[in-house]
């Protein structure tokens, strides 16, 4: 069962990492396009694990891991997995932010832990929740809702934000999709693929095929542009070491020893520890609405991280 709690554990690290990147993407604003922005991350999170591998094959060998003996189907699942995940989920998803704003966006992020619950369901049907992660998993998405409810962002047609609801919601069944199919690869119960290989894979297959996707575009040296030093690095980069590298690690370790239904529940949280974190860094208004989704989001966090502990 520890394994579990620290599954679940890191998890809740996830949504933290992922509010901090978050914070730093919104002031990277529209001045990077959504597919540029997705393939600066993606580089600075790939060569961050690419060195880190390297520290462990010369520091700590026995705790790199290999792919000696992991079946060639192993491997084409974790890259499929990161085409659709990460190359091609998270660019929407930055589309979809572009369009609605950062409350909009959160409301259609509420999509998520039901869609990975749902895939589950069929992919995983070991995997069960039980009725306290019910009434956990109704907290947190009922904070997240709470929080989120702000008035449409100006300047957008009704068109925009439907189109941008849409791509929200394609986005959020993406990621679930993405990461559950590879629940039967890293659970240690079943087959233990390392974890920063499992990583690496994702990441760069996700990668690589997003370059080659862009070099086949008209725009390309726009978005190439991204990769020049300039101002908007200040964020971009920190956005990208949270956002990606740190993110990343803790989303999949969070999958690799949770049930994927509490580790999506646990990283539902990020909205609230946005909210959070704008109210200090942005100077956004603390609301007693913000208040209450971040008593809720709370609650429910402890009661799904504390039911797996005795259990």
């Amino acid at each position: 069962m520890m394994g579990a709690y620290f599954g679940e554990i890191c998890a809740l690290l996830t949504a933290v990492s992922w509010a901090f990147a978050l914070i730093f993407f919104k002031r990277c604003g529209e001045s990077i396009p959504p597919t540029a922005l997705n393939l600066f991350k993606n580089c600075v999170g790939l060569l961050l694990m690419l060195v880190s591998m390297g520290c462990l094959w010369w520091f700590a060998p026995e705790q790199a891991g290999s792919l000696t003996g992991q079946s060639t189907y192993d491997l084409l699942i974790l890259a499929f997995s990161g085409v659709i995940g990460i190359a091609i989920a998270d660019t929407i998803f930055f589309a979809a932010l572009n369009r609605l704003g950062v409350g909009l966006v959160a409301i259609v992020d509420c999509l998520y832990s039901p869609f990975v619950i749902l895939i589950a369901y069929f992919y995983l049907p070991n995997e069960r929740l039980l009725p306290l992660d019910y009434i956990g998993a109704l907290l947190i998405l009922s904070a997240v809702f709470i929080s989120s409810r702000h008035a449409p962002p100006p300047n957008r047609t009704r068109r925009q934000v439907l189109e941008g609801v849409l791509l929200g919601a394609l986005a959020m069944a993406l990621m679930a999709w993405g990461i559950v199919m590879v629940k039967p690869i890293i659970d240690p119960k079943t087959h233990d693929f390392p974890l920063l290989w499992a990583a690496i894979i994702r990441l760069g297959a996700g990668t690589l095929v997003l370059a080659a996707g862009l070099l086949c575009t008209p725009v390309r040296r726009v978005d190439f542009a991204v990769f020049k030093p300039r101002a908007i690095w200040r964020s971009a980069l920190p956005g990208a070491v949270l956002g990606t590298y740190i993110s990343l690690l803790l989303w999949i370790a969070g999958f690799k020893w949770a049930a994927s239904g509490k580790a999506a529940l646990l990283n539902q949280t990020s909205t609230i520890f946005a909210i959070l974190l704008a109210t200090l860094l942005l100077k956004e208004a603390f609301s007693g609405r913000k208040a209450l989704a971040l008593l809720l989001a709370v609650a429910g966090a402890s009661l799904v991280l504390l039911h797996s502990s005795v259990s």
